[in-house]
């Protein structure tokens, strides 16, 4: 929540403004009292709904009948805009954490707010590091029963889908949890990249059918990729 707070204070709107720093202190306070992360999610849920609902953004959405509650999952989506989050956090009822940069974890207050919030810390300049992080990721989701979501470009895009990174589907194997293909249209259109006035307007997510992995192995993690994004693909067209 903390990353998407971070994103959101980059916009104009004044209302945006105070509910971003409204919710990101009861977020902060909860995190105090908070021992999984649970409550400061059902924060940044409201949060997030809350900045649709001041957009002025509809979303429609297909396929969340196929996530089961309860359940753990790698969810793998197209990146467009930084409204992409919030989007997928008001609409998909899944424990979600995100994986963010180690540097993060460093800066005084926000550190300690991810720690506690359960976000795991990727060194994305150092690749054995972040090999090692991606697999204390597979651990931290199969042992506490959480989500992450991911998106594989490894940035937004502007030029339609770009190629996946095979970090969400390395995690989903080491996790043994199935991957899930979700595609968003419209929301770039909502906040353009480099632009920072939030434009109302209707979203579609579509969530496809989970990918399982328990019989997969680190070898077939460049095979699921190539599904993953075709699946994505498919999805937007």
């Amino acid at each position: 929540m903390s990353l998407s707070f971070l994103r959101a204070v980059l916009i104009t709107d004044p209302l945006v403004i105070v509910t971003t720093a409204f919710y990101g202190s009861v977020s902060l306070v909860v995190s105090f009292v908070d021992g999984n992360g649970g409550k400061q999610l059902a924060v940044a849920r409201a949060w997030s709904r809350m900045l649709l609902r001041i957009a002025g953004v509809t979303v429609v959405t297909s396929g969340t009948e196929k996530i089961q509650p309860g359940s753990s999952y790698v969810f793998a989506a197209n990146h467009a805009s930084y409204m992409d989050t919030p989007v997928v956090l008001a609409n998909v009822a899944s424990g979600f954490r995100f994986l963010a940069k180690k540097q993060l974890f460093s800066i005084p207050l926000l550190g300690g707010h991810l720690r506690r919030a359960g976000h795991i810390p990727v060194p994305k300049e150092n690749p054995r590091e972040a090999v090692r992080s991606m697999t204390e990721a597979g651990r931290i989701i199969r042992d506490r029963g959480i989500s992450v979501l991911i998106f594989p470009e490894g940035g937004r895009s502007l030029n339609g889908l770009q190629e996946f990174r095979e970090g969400a589907a390395y995690i989903a194997i080491k996790a043994g949890v199935p991957v899930v293909p979700v595609a968003l249209r419209g929301t770039i259109d909502l906040l353009p990249m480099h632009s920072v006035h939030l434009k109302p307007g209707t979203v579609h997510l579509l969530i496809g059918d989970p990918i399982p992995t328990a019989n997969l192995t680190l070898r077939d993690r460049g095979a699921l990729t190539k599904e993953l994004r075709d699946r994505v693909a498919e999805l937007l067209e």
